[in-house]
This record gives C-alpha cells, sequence and structure tokens, in this order.
C-alpha cells in the first residue's frame, strides 16, 4: 500500500516550524494541498506574524505543491472557522486536520501562576477542540475526515514542571476518544499523536546528543498513518527517534466489594488486586466501566 493523499486538503496549525512544518512538507510530498497554519508567536505563545507560515508555503511551492498560508490564533474560534473557509474557498473540502499548534510555559506548580496554566491549556486543548468543532460540519457533509490530536507524554504519564501542558495534553486525548465515537457514522477516524523531536519547544531540555537523535522528520510516518484514509481511529502512537509504540488507556478487571462500613478497609487490604492488570480491556466507550461494575454486582447477588 501506497500512502499517498492526492486529491485531499489538509489544514496543519503550529506548522510554520518544526514539527508542524515536517507535517506539512510531508503532506504535500504526498500530493495534500495543504494549508499551512502558524501564528508565528515565541514559544510562550507571545507575538505573532505570518512570516512562518508563509516560509513554508513558499518551499511547498518551491516543490511544486499547492499551499496556503493562515496566521490565525487557534484560540480565536472565528478566526479558525475563517482559516477553514479559506481552504473550503480554495480547493472545495477539508480532508485532514492536524492539530499541532502549542506552546509551553514550564514551571513547577507551586510556581506556575493560574495564568500560565489556563493559556496552555486555551492553545492546546481549545486551540484544537476550535479546530474540530470548525472542520467537523465540512467532514460530516462529505463523509470523510481524518483528526490527528497531538498529545504528548507529559499528558499521558507526567513530567516535572509540566502540569498545565501535561493537563492539556491529556485532555485532547478525551476529547479524541468521544469525537472518534460521534465521528465514526461519518467515516470521521480521529487519533491522537504523542511524539518525541527536537523542536524549539525542546531546546535546553535534552543533551545535544539527544536532540540530534530526535529529528521530527523520524515523527512524521505515525501522523500520515494516522491521518491517511486506512487510519485507525482511537489509536494513540507513540512516535520518536524512529521508534513506533502505542499508547492504551485500560481497565483492569477489579474486585466486588459491595457497600458497607468496612467497604474503605477491604478495599485498601485488596487494592493490589484491584490494580492488578491480568485481563486489562481497552474499553470501546465510557461505558465498559459501569457495565462492569453493575455485571459484578448483579452476579454477586446470583
Amino acid at each position: 500500500m501506497v500512502i499517498d493523499f492526492k486529491g485531499r486538503v489538509a489544514i496543519v496549525t503550529g506548522a510554520g516550524g518544526g514539527l508542524g512544518r515536517q507535517h506539512a512538507l510531508a503532506l504535500a510530498r504526498r500530493g495534500a494541498k495543504v494549508l499551512v497554519n502558524d501564528l508565528g508567536g515565541a514559544v510562550d505563545g507571545s507575538g505573532g506574524t505570518v512570516t512562518a507560515a508563509q516560509a513554508v508555503v513558499d518551499e511547498i511551492r518551491a516543490a511544486g505543491g499547492e499551499a496556503l498560508a493562515n496566521g490565525a490564533s487557534v484560540t480565536d474560534f472565528a478566526a479558525v472557522e475563517a482559516m477553514v473557509q479559506q481552504a473550503i474557498d480554495a480547493w472545495g473540502r477539508v480532508d485532514v486536520l492536524v492539530n499541532n499548534a502549542g506552546i509551553l510555559r514550564d514551571k513547577s506548580f507551586a510556581k506556575m501562576s493560574m495564568d500560565d496554566f489556563r493559556l496552555v491549556v486555551d492553545v492546546h486543548l481549545m486551540g484544537a477542540a476550535n479546530c474540530c468543532k470548525a472542520v467537523w460540519p465540512h467532514m460530516v457533509a462529505q463523509q470523510y475526515g481524518r483528526i490527528v490530536m497531538t498529545t504528548s507524554s507529559t499528558g499521558l504519564y507526567g513530567n516535572f514542571g509540566q502540569a498545565n501542558y501535561g493537563a492539556a495534553k491529556l485532555a485532547q486525548v478525551g476529547l479524541m476518544q468521544t469525537l472518534a465515537i460521534e465521528g465514526a457514522k461519518y467515516n470521521i477516524h480521529v487519533n491522537a499523536l504523542a511524539p518525541t523531536a527536537a523542536t524549539r519547544m525542546t531546546e535546553g531540555l535534552m543533551p545535544q546528543e539527544v536532540l540530534d537523535a530526535l529529528k521530527p522528520e523520524a515523527v512524521v510516518p505515525a501522523m500520515l498513518v494516522l491521518a491517511h484514509e486506512s487510519a485507525p481511529t482511537r489509536t494513540i502512537l507513540c512516535a520518536g527517534a524512529g521508534t513506533f509504540e502505542a499508547a492504551h488507556i485500560t481497565l483492569t478487571q477489579g474486585i466486588h466489594l459491595g457497600i458497607g462500613a468496612e467497604v474503605p478497609e477491604q478495599l485498601a487490604a485488596r487494592l493490589a488486586e484491584v490494580t492488578e492488570r491480568a485481563g486489562e480491556q481497552v474499553p470501546q466507550s465510557g461505558a465498559a466501566q459501569g457495565t462492569n461494575e453493575v455485571g459484578r454486582a448483579l452476579a454477586a447477588r446470583a
């Protein structure tokens, strides 16, 4: 199978540099018409210019591809709607959305201002939600869509000094889970990518030798797989340095203890049984938890 995007239209946010730029270039090389969005701000989200997005567009066009630049902030829903309309007006459809825009305002939680917490959540979570909301009616109407969220190992597993970033990144997974369920009947597949890549957001955080191994290009294959017509849905792919893994949010079998005054002590004593991972499942929806719990309760009564 050849993964190509001929006839497809893609929007990539935060595509003026780093990983987003590589995403945009790869999609264009494989035939997609690409709207390159980038606010053009600093790593902390300050400032803004369309210059970075336009440079990527110029690069795509120089290679024979089709691309448009857009400098909207993903936190501005009206501007995001106008961005999507820009793609519709030019090419008549939107097939792929890669939610890649992001900022960092790292500090330990004790030292972090709530303004910095809120801004990071606004960019990563609300930015992704704004973009999804803007493309959704078009994807429903055309009965086709592929959306890629950009999550992070920080969201999945935690990282010191990144409470705001981690909260926003795991929230994108929650958004992905529900949109994938709601989009299924419209052939809209929604997935998440957890990249490990050396970009300006990671400068100074890792030794240079490690950064050299973590070229953004090494993450791109996972994005292409998740954005293609053959993509799975509700999948979390992890990628870095040419290695690819999958992350799962699972539910253990658990135990039934019922209701009673001694249940807290019983639960504490048997917590290892509750967390035992043998036989765990990857639920198809949130209903799986309640189904398991009620099923065990009814079985205990029988």
